[in-house]
């Protein structure tokens, strides 16, 4: 709350809040979502799921896709149809939400983490190469690589691939936070042999909660069969393999065919934001934006800066000064190698990233604020570094 203007002594103006990024509902979903409702389809099944799926294979190009209840479960699922099991290694994106991290966990194998480079802020092609080729020669290949499309932008995944490729090793894309991204004008989430994306409520598009695994059709009828139970084809209820109970609502779905229609749209509005920080913010001393690398086109998910430390305000004491004026602002992600709960988990190189969390700062960057609104966060973060 912000106290009113001289001579309006006990009035109270209310100041909106600034999220990081809230959903951005054009209208169209609640029409989508009332029509799903009256179908009285409001379980796991229906047109809507059918159709969320037909729609991100066509905006993606992915060959096919299947509907789950997170990103995390379509890590799961992806990992399983890998092959990882108990035991194995995977290496997996240190810079990165945890989601990839315990999806390798659940099945009982071991995230070994490789650190970020500076071109994408994604995992280093040249620190990867180099730990597959250790592993090759000892004739212990992990069993999989899970990369992070980082912030909405895409990892060197042509090199990635080709690397992994080269040792035969299967690549598991984490294009949670990546959906309309691309790298040399491909999809996010059309590279690896299967790509997990999140509709998590801070994703670009949301369905509130829910994710989709992408692949080639073979795979993807395989998760499908997971994501149900792994039931049979029989009236009765038989069981053959263990199943999950992953699938999405048909509800849910069509929440995210009305937020996939305008998600163009979404993108575009998330350039301008990103654009009109750097006008406003660049000429501080200290600040640097995560850099765009111009061999993709990143989804503007969220605006980064680094904050150099010489200015005197690490990006944990900048969130707090903001949060008190009604603005979220986030710290860069901790690193994997870094958390308690993997602090025993082999990682190669680390330094990056942990300089990127020591410095990064997320800004809100959702696709309905105004310009207004992006001023007012540029004005406050002037004042605080000031």
């Amino acid at each position: 709350m912000r106290v009113g203007p001289p001579g309006a002594a006990g009035s109270v103006t209310a100041v909106t809040r600034l999220y990081l990024s809230p959903p951005d509902m054009s209208g169209s979903e609640r029409e989508r979502l009332i029509a799903a409702f009256d179908s009285n389809w409001i379980t796991t099944l229906g047109a809507e799921v059918d159709g969320f799926e037909a729609d991100v294979c066509e905006f993606t190009g992915a060959a096919a896709a299947v509907a789950l209840s997170s990103g995390t479960a379509a890590l799961h699922l992806a990992l399983l149809l890998a092959g990882v099991k108990a035991g194995d290694e995977v290496l997996v994106s240190s810079l990165t939400f945890a989601a990839p991290a315990n999806a390798v966990t659940y099945l009982g194998a071991v995230p070994t983490f490789v650190d970020c480079e500076r071109e994408t802020w994604n995992m280093d092609p040249e620190l990867l190469e180099a730990t597959l080729a250790d592993r090759a020669a000892v004739d212990r290949l992990p069993a999989a690589v899970i990369v992070v499309d980082l912030y909405g932008q895409c990892a060197q995944l042509d090199r990635i691939v080709a690397l992994c490729d080269q040792y035969g090793v299967p690549v598991v894309e984490d294009a949670a936070e990546a959906l309309g991204a691309t790298w040399q004008g491909r999809h996010a989430g059309t590279w690896g042999a299967t790509a997990a994306f999140s509709f998590n409520g801070n994703k670009i598009i949301t369905t509130g909660g829910g994710g989709m695994l992408v692949g080639d059709a073979e795979s993807v009828a395989r998760a499908r069969y997971l994501s149900q139970q792994a039931r049979q084809p029989v009236l009765h209820y038989e069981h053959t393999d263990i199943g999950y109970n992953y699938r999405l609502s048909n509800l849910l779905a069509a929440v995210g065919r009305g937020q996939l229609a305008d998600l163009p749209g979404k993108i575009d509005r998330r350039h301008e934001i990103h654009d009109l920080y750097v006008d406003g913010l660049s000429g501080i001393d200290g600040i640097e934006f995560m850099p765009w690398d111009d061999r993709g086109r990143p989804n503007g998910w969220l605006t980064l800066l680094t904050v150099d430390p010489a200015l005197g305000r690490p990006p944990l004491e900048i969130c707090t000064a903001l949060d008190a004026q009604e603005i979220e602002a986030r710290p860069a992600w901790k690193p994997m190698h870094l958390q308690p709960v993997f602090a025993d988990n082999p990682s190669v190189g680390g330094e990056v990233s942990e300089e990127l969390f020591d410095r990064g700062l997320c800004l809100p960057s959702g696709s309905a604020m105004t310009d207004a609104d992006v001023h007012r966060v540029v004005e406050a973060l002037q004042g605080v570094l000031g």
